[in-house]
């Protein structure tokens, strides 16, 4: 049976396909404000990222701190407001690279709001976005599922899960 996922999520043992439940904002943003410990997630895929076996389950109880990127699959061509606020926000964006590591060892590079990675930044708590994210150290290993890890437009990562990061500015 298809069943199309909205969310994506990157963990240090799986890529997790499926949809939040009760989603009422987009991704970064319930990410970044969710209060409990578990993300209740429907219609779920977990791929994993040694054997690349794959365990189906209609919900997941996801523990929010072990995410280290997530990305919601949306059509923001559409989003006119979203589309300005990028434009304008394309000159103020600084480029970094950001190191998680532990049983996943991957850099990503891109960029992000200058400060976005500090616990002072306003707009964010746990997670922020960077734009065209490109990884380092992940193998797709010829998954189709895994590939789309390396082609995303955006990336939300947590800033908890960081490692070291190397601002350029």
């Amino acid at each position: 049976m298809l069943t199309l996922c909205s969310d994506l999520f990157l963990t240090d043992a799986f890529l997790i396909k499926g949809n939040v439940e009760n989603k009422y904002t987009r991704l970064s943003k319930l990410l970044d404000e969710h209060r409990k410990y578990f993300l209740r997630v429907r219609d779920v895929t977990l791929i994993d990222l040694r054997s690349r076996e794959r365990i189906h389950t209609p919900l997941l109880h996801m523990n929010v701190d072990e995410v280290l990127m997530a990305h919601e699959y949306l059509d923001e061509a559409g989003d006119l407001t979203r589309a300005e606020l990028a434009r304008d926000q394309e000159e103020s964006l600084q480029r970094v690279r950001v190191f998680y590591t532990g049983n996943l060892n991957v850099e990503v590079a891109g960029s992000i709001r200058p400060g976005a990675y500090e616990v002072s930044d306003r707009a964010t708590r746990r997670f922020f976005v960077m734009r065209e994210p490109k990884l380092r150290g992940f193998r797709d290993q010829g998954d189709e599922d895994l590939k789309k890890v390396l082609e995303l437009p955006y990336a939300i990562l947590n800033k908890e899960r960081l490692s070291y990061i190397y601002d350029f500015n």
